[in-house]
């Protein structure tokens, strides 16, 4: 599998990359690891999943591992990645654990781990982890008899305790708004209905069926075409869409025109600036923004820094710099004071709020924001080459020359995917025809080179 954790846990096909095996593994170098903060008691860690068929799986084959290193776990069943971040850091976790693969489609599934304070692990604690598993080092042979764990199920009571924590958060009465809700058949599909009915919000759910398969299947954020025609259909205000482990949002205005994570951080950052509940003025996005988004910040006079692409990056940085409130294009959005990750229906609500406040439709929420086009390609390469394509000649060649002929007229980004074996092309300019034509000649280059 390459390096074991990417940007967003571990990641690969289940039972075929990640396996009972490997998830076991993890479970014991996770209960070892992160158990050893917890003084004078045994550790609890929390688990919770998406939807996919493999994650019954995998929560249990994880769970057997933490439960072999004497931890005790309780299992919050189906719940989104925030909802176990939140309960993590509330109760006496000494960790969280998240059976998801976020995005992608069923077959894949993913383990990711949070700390007890809800943030996801630093590079060091992943790395220390990583190197029991990959080195089989023997660290639980002494636990035996009473010293074990036990297990406990908990799913309605995580549930009702998600819910509960996002009603404590409502500052303003958005009922009667109409809404389409996308849960994308994930994680999303029980505690939207259950939120969005305590708040008289006029919602209709799509995307809210799930059989194990069709997580993410022309539903959610990353297909959100559906939704955006039954925002028409319905003649509703506002389209929401969440993806498989609902820690991204994306909209659709009343006419249907889709909202990005861009256009949402723009109005967002705007009301919160409004309100006086905008900390120190900046905004943390990623190198993947566009540049039109950059430059309505501006006009506002909102501050912006750039990280890496992935929400783990932004919010380091929103930890560095004091900055309290950031997002990816892709539509996570992070309030830090109130949050320690992304999470969609948080997000939707702080948007509902900031929507009915305005008096203003959704259409014109973020019309400022000019959108320059934007072409992101994949490049399929072997997992172990992605971080590689700089140091090809001929590849760094290619880049070099596209620079040269875009200075002045828009900008190249190449980064390696994370959870796939993909490296990314993204270009953006002026005619995307161009654009598209040039980042295929790249991608072309890069496979022949590194696949």
């Amino acid at each position: 599998m390459g390096r074991l954790f990417g940007t967003d846990g571990v990641r690969g096909i289940a039972n075929k990359e990640l396996t009972g095996e490997l998830a076991y593994a993890l479970g014991v170098a996770a209960g070892y690891v992160l158990g050893k903060e917890v003084k004078g008691r045994k550790p609890s860690v929390l688990i919770g999943k998406d939807t996919r068929i493999s994650g019954d799986m995998l929560e249990q084959a994880m769970a057997a591992g933490l439960l072999s290193m004497g931890c005790d776990v309780r299992l919050a069943g189906v719940l989104p990645t925030p909802g176990v971040a939140y309960l993590t850091r509330t109760t006496d976790a000494a960790a969280g654990v998240v059976i998801s693969a976020s995005h992608n489609p069923f077959e894949y599934n993913g383990i990711k781990l949070f700390n007890k304070d809800g943030f996801k692990l630093a590079d060091e604690v992943e790395d220390e982890i990583a190197e029991i598993v990959m080195k089989r080092k023997d660290v639980s042979s002494h636990i035996t008899g009473v010293l074990l764990g036990r297990l406990e199920i908990c799913e309605d009571e995580a549930q009702k305790a998600y819910v509960e924590f996002l009603r404590s958060h409502v500052h303003e009465d958005i009922s009667g708004l109409r809404v389409v809700v996308d849960c994308a058949n994930g994680a999303a599909h029980k505690v939207a209905r259950r939120f969005f009915g305590l708040l008289g919000v006029k919602a209709a759910y799509m995307g809210a069926k799930p059989d194990g398969t069709n997580i993410n299947k022309s539903r959610g954020s990353t297909s959100p075409e559906a939704m955006q025609k039954r925002v028409v259909k319905e003649g509703a205000d506002v389209g929401l869409a969440f993806d498989g482990d609902a820690d991204r949002l994306i909209c659709a205005d009343e006419k249907g025109d889709l909202i990005d994570g861009d256009k949402l951080m723009f109005a967002l950052a705007k009301s919160l600036k409004r309100r006086g509940k905008f900390g120190n003025g900046l905004l943390t996005a990623t190198v993947m923004s566009n540049h039109g988004f950059a430059e309505a910040l501006e006009r506002e006079g909102i501050g912006l820094q750039r990280a890496d692409v992935g929400d783990r990056y932004v919010l380091e940085m929103m930890q560095r710099t004091g900055s309290v409130f950031g997002g990816e294009q892709s539509g996570h959005l992070i309030f830090l004071e109130e949050h320690t990750t992304g999470d969609g229906i948080f997000a939707a609500l702080r948007f509902l709020e900031a929507l009915k406040r305005s008096g203003l439709r959704a259409s014109e929420m973020a019309a400022d924001v000019k959108i320059y086009p934007q072409v992101l390609k994949n490049a399929k390469v072997k997992d172990e080459n992605k971080y590689s394509f700089d140091k090809d000649e001929r590849i760094s060649g290619a880049i070099a020359e596209i620079e040269r002929e875009m200075e002045g007229k828009g900008r190249l980004l190449i980064r390696p995917s994370g959870t796939e074996p993909l490296v990314r092309v993204m270009l953006e300019g002026g005619d995307k025809r161009e654009l598209s034509r040039i980042a295929d000649r790249l991608v072309r280059l890069i496979e022949d080179r590194l696949r």
